[in-house]
């Protein structure tokens, strides 16, 4: 039997590059299931997202999700393409197993945990204060240098990876500090600054969009008392659940976070288009 991808409208295309088209998954030209592709909103139409892979039950377990997935790469280069990326739910165990044998690499995860329990007082001479606007400016620089530079060390190309930061903190932060539903804090200890903190109120809850601590006062627990102050500016918001994303190769903070109980909602994977 032939597994093969089957367009179920015209392709999508913009001004820009972008492209996107869906398609139905058929065996000897039966559907199976469905398929959606679309060049990246956010890196431009060098990447592409391969989304809502679904294959009918009764074909399960027969290869047809992994010949789609061979196949949507196949369209992605003939797009121009050079990676593909993915996102998976964390309880989606036969996907994860899928990208993971077709050789997609993790590269983030998305943590979530539930703002029930009472949140432990920071440490003696640890507090939390706003952000000042002389503070900020420095601190966004900073914040976008490394954020563009958690791209470029998984070689994304500098120019994408700059464009990317420039337009992810201009939408998160259109106002700053004014910027509604919008934490941006510092933490000090005995009056020293060590870290810094950004959380805001998504749709799904709290988010922590960046936590810094100050390189010569890591190891000292520092990073705890920034996530215990994102929970207790959480819960003060009114939301129940808290999340954010962390690099799959950052082991400290997966520690820390796992130690605090936040589990996994979904993971971000990709693959180069050689």
């Amino acid at each position: 039997m032939t597994t093969t991808l089957r367009p179920t409208g015209p392709l999508q295309q913009g001004a820009d590059g972008a492209k996107a088209r869906t398609y139905d998954v058929c065996v000897n030209s039966r559907p199976v299931g469905s398929i959606g592709l679309a060049t990246h909103e956010a890196f431009g139409p060098r990447v592409c997202r391969l989304h809502d892979l679904r294959i009918a039950e009764p074909d399960r377990r027969r290869g047809r999700g992994t010949v789609a997935a061979l196949a949507a790469e196949e369209v992605a280069r003939g797009w121009g393409c050079t990676r593909i990326e993915a996102t998976v739910p964390a309880d989606a165990a036969p996907a994860l197993r899928l990208v993971t044998a077709l050789g997609y690499v993790e590269r983030s995860r998305r943590l979530t945990k539930p703002l029930t329990d009472p949140v432990p007082p920071l440490p003696a001479g640890t507090e939390g204060r706003p952000m000042t606007e002389a503070e900020c400016e420095p601190w966004l620089v900073r914040a976008k240098e490394l954020y563009a530079s958690t791209w470029t060390d998984r070689g994304i190309p500098e120019d994408e990876a700059r464009a990317k930061a420039e337009a992810d903190h201009a939408h998160a932060l259109p106002r700053g500090l004014a910027t509604p539903d919008t934490w941006l804090s510092v933490l000090t200890h005995h009056g020293v600054q060590v870290g810094t903190l950004w959380l805001s109120v998504l749709d799904g809850g709290a988010f922590v969009y960046d936590i810094a601590v100050d390189a010569a006062h890591r190891g000292q627990g520092h990073g705890r008392s920034l996530m215990h102050l994102a929970e207790a500016q959480g819960r003060a918001a009114g939301q129940t659940r808290i999340g954010l994303n962390v690099l799959a190769d950052n082991t400290p903070a997966l520690r820390l976070y796992e130690s605090l109980g936040y589990e996994p909602a979904s993971y971000y994977f990709f693959k180069p288009l050689l």
